[in-house]
């Protein structure tokens, strides 16, 4: 599926991506509903009603991802939630594998992210993957999510990559899309971010089910 001769630098997401995406989707679709009914007395169906209208309100913005504005604006501590659940929080298969082979071939990896640095924290302390990176990329400390063309601009700057070199592993299509305008060259997709979770469209992107479909990395 790659040519690895062609990859000096590999931009790696981590939520969908490297991580399973089933602790982020319960965390918002169950578990913050869950506890902002019980704070403000409300029927859960109706703390999903009125929480869900605000999440997308915020989609594709830095705010969606920030464990300090969802804490603002809920009057809930969302580390401290993100705690209560934090076992469902791992890795998705054959990961671990993918990265060791990219590591001995001598391939850069950068985790590219838009996660708040509280929740990368979380999720390194969990599944200790910071260990096979090079570098760790979070947006806010960019100010700019990853689904905007400057963060590519700035991230040149300061993780410099041939974008023509570089591959890009990504669950979020608009985030593909841009790296693409921007013209890195290598872009694929994840079938099924949510491992609990149904398949998604992928779009004009090639999409892998496991990273042993990019096993051996010569």
């Amino acid at each position: 599926m790659i040519d690895w001769n062609l990859v000096e630098t590999t931009f790696l997401d981590m939520d969908g991506t490297l991580l399973d995406l089933h602790f982020d989707n319960h965390f918002w679709q169950e578990h913050v509903p869950l506890r902002y009914a019980q704070r403000h007395g409300l029927a859960l169906t109706e703390a999903k009603t009125l929480l869900y209208q605000r999440f997308r309100r915020a989609e594709g913005t830095l705010a969606w991802y920030s464990v300090d504005y969802w804490s603002g604006e809920l009057g809930l501590d969302i580390a401290e939630l993100k705690e209560e659940v934090a076992s469902r929080i791992g890795m998705r298969p054959h990961v671990e594998e993918f990265l060791t082979a990219l590591r001995a071939a001598g391939k850069r990896l950068v985790l590219v992210t838009n996660a708040h640095g509280k929740t990368v924290t979380l999720k390194f302390r969990r599944t200790g993957i910071e260990r096979y990176l090079d570098a760790v990329i979070c947006a806010h400390d960019l100010g700019l999510a990853k689904e905007h063309a400057p963060f590519w601009e700035q991230l040149q700057e300061i993780e410099p990559f041939a974008p023509n070199r570089t591959l890009l592993i990504d669950d979020s299509l608009p985030v593909l899309r841009c790296a693409r305008a921007y013209g890195i060259r290598h872009l694929l997709a994840i079938r099924q971010p949510d491992l609990r979770g149904p398949e998604k469209d992928c779009g004009e992107f090639s999409a892998i089910e496991s990273f042993r479909a990019l096993l051996p990395v010569a």
